[in-house]
């Protein structure tokens, strides 16, 4: 089946500010996703390189900024 890529990535990293937390690092976020996807979040500059023996990612400061966006976005209650 194909599918939306951009549509996927963006709910990705809307997911990844739901289990992001800080570090003497930065911000990190558990890795437990798609490894294709993850591996485009990497080439567009959102989080550290997946291919690691980590089991999360540090995001950058705007993958940080667009992940919490993006979180809001999709799943923020609307009152």
């Amino acid at each position: 089946m194909g599918y939306d890529q951009d549509k996927v990535n963006e709910i990705t990293l809307a997911l990844l500010w739901l289990t992001s937390f800080k570090d003497p690092v930065g911000v990190r976020a558990w890795k437990g996703q798609d490894w294709d996807t993850m591996e485009r979040l990497h080439l567009k500059g959102f989080i550290s390189d997946p291919k690691s023996k980590a089991k999360s990612v540090v995001l950058s400061a705007e993958g940080e900024k667009r992940s919490r966006e993006l979180f809001a976005k999709h799943f923020a209650l609307k009152r």
